[in-house]
């Protein structure tokens, strides 16, 4: 993903989540996707989805039996 692209979804995500601590990072040798972290907390990938006429953007984050332990 380009850097200004980043910045973009970063920005989307901060406001929709209310998160100013939320970071969209480039991933190292990869172009079709981001990482998505909370402070330094990893939380997520976004994946750049091209394929077909519509371009989008696709959020997966995996939620662990022990993170429920925390709530």
């Amino acid at each position: 993903m380009k850097p200004d692209e980043i910045r973009k979804i970063e920005a989307y995500l901060r406001l929709k989540f209310e998160l100013q601590s939320l970071q969209v990072r480039a991933r190292p040798r990869k172009d079709d996707s981001a990482e998505v972290y909370i402070g330094e907390e990893f939380i997520g990938v976004i994946f750049r989805d091209d394929e077909d006429e519509d371009l989008s953007w696709n959020f997966q984050m995996a939620i662990l039996e022990i993170d429920l332990d925390e709530v």
